[in-house]
């Protein structure tokens, strides 16, 4: 922007202000007065242009972009700590409390799932936590203790927010209205929980059901009033509850909402326990629609993770010399479960995902060693694969 306010030019335009009755020369009192004064002048160019910079957010630096979005009521999501599941024998043991470490990383057990399995939590914040897994080292004496390992990876692990994601969802904010259980408050939401990477929203999810078909009929009337005394104390309150919601007209479809999520760690799918995470964040079960979490009151939210499609992608390459399919199938694999991460990252923007070959072949074409790509085939189909909405690719293996 100001670029061309150079320390030469600002002196030169300064210089041709003074009368040529004066002696100007170089060392001369008066250059040299003007010569400081417009190496202050050039910097405060610089300040100035760092701050206009600064004012807007597609150009500001992420300390500045941070102040800009206090203004709508955003800030980075935070770094997390990733949650494992850890397998210990034997399993009368409680380790609870416990820490232990892999190479440079250190856990501390938080809590038991099972006998012999707990809850392992990564003291380090980021994706760090999501990489580690196998056998752990106590960090002091446990005794009787025989085997310590990481298994998997329950709630991923985040880094601090990008400053580039940040600041494409500082200006979504102004091209979504976010408010009281819409569409883009789901979103923004459930996103924002722990462990998330993308996730759908489906409204009225059983929106196949008529709320006129739950109305209590004559006929029903008569068959509750006839079965009512014979069915078992453990039941009769679930159906009178049912009943007499749909006879005062208040068992309706409206308000239910079906949320879909992946995780954070490769946008696959997510485990039993992040899913019953984000039910308990959004909608406890044991209230459900009563808004004792962040959904509304009178929303009825069901959780589930995204479903993985195993694709096997066979296919015949023609390489350079000194290249062949043994020393270059990690690389095509590599490439393949690139592009189908890409799909899983844009999986929740669009109705339903397309596995394209082309896109595949153009993949390999870029590895190195590759000439040619023909003839390959998804799941034995040589042809485009469709998934349904709620379903993300997931690479089963690459032949030829």
């Amino acid at each position: 922007m100001y670029e061309d306010q150079t320390y030469d030019i600002i002196l030169e335009r300064m210089m041709n202000r003074v009368s040529d009755k004066i002696d100007k020369r170089p060392s001369s009192p008066v250059y040299d007065l003007h010569s400081s004064t417009a190496i202050e002048f050039q910097i405060l160019y610089i300040e100035l242009e760092y701050l206009i910079k600064n004012s807007y957010g597609d150009t500001a630096a992420r300390e500045f972009l941070i102040l800009l979005a206090k203004d709508r009521g955003l800030s980075p999501e935070p770094a997390t700590k990733a949650i494992l599941q850890g397998e210990f024998t034997p399993t009368n043991i409680d380790v609870t409390g416990k820490r232990f470490n892999i190479g440079e990383i250190n856990y501390v057990v938080t809590e038991q799932i099972t006998p012999g399995t707990y809850k392992v939590q990564c003291e380090t914040e980021g994706v760090v936590g999501n990489q580690y897994l196998g056998d752990m080292i106590p960090m002091e004496y446990i005794d009787g203790l025989q085997t310590a390992s990481l298994t998997s990876v329950l709630i991923p692990g985040e880094d601090e927010e990008d400053t580039e994601v940040f600041r494409q969802r500082y200006f979504d904010s102004f091209n979504e209205q976010s408010f009281g259980g819409n569409h883009a408050d789901y979103m923004a939401k459930v996103k924002g929980i722990e462990g998330v990477g993308s996730c759908k929203v489906k409204r009225v999810w059983n929106g196949d059901i008529r709320p006129a078909d739950m109305i209590v009929s004559t006929v029903v009337k008569n068959w509750y009033e006839s079965i009512i005394s014979t069915v078992p104390a453990a039941v009769k309150p679930w159906l009178d509850a049912v009943y007499n919601a749909a006879k005062d007209k208040k068992l309706t479809v409206g308000g239910t909402v079906h949320v879909v999520i992946t995780d954070s760690d490769d946008y696959g799918e997510a485990s039993s326990t992040l899913v019953q995470y984000v039910q308990q964040t959004l909608d406890p079960e044991e209230n459900a629609g009563e808004g004792y979490g962040l959904a509304p009151i009178g929303h009825v939210v069901s959780v589930a993770s995204a479903l993985p499609v195993s694709i096997e992608v066979k296919t015949t390459v023609t390489f350079e010399e000194g290249h062949n399919w043994s020393n270059t199938k990690a690389a095509i694999a590599e490439a393949v479960d690139a592009y189908f991460l890409e799909l899983r990252k844009n999986w929740s923007e669009t109705s339903q995902t397309i596995v394209r070959v082309s896109q595949i072949e153009n993949r390999i074409l870029g590895v190195d060693g590759v000439v040619d790509v023909t003839g390959t085939k998804l799941n034995g189909t040589a042809s485009n694969m469709t998934l349904t909405e709620f379903c993300i690719p997931k690479l089963g293996g690459v032949s030829a």
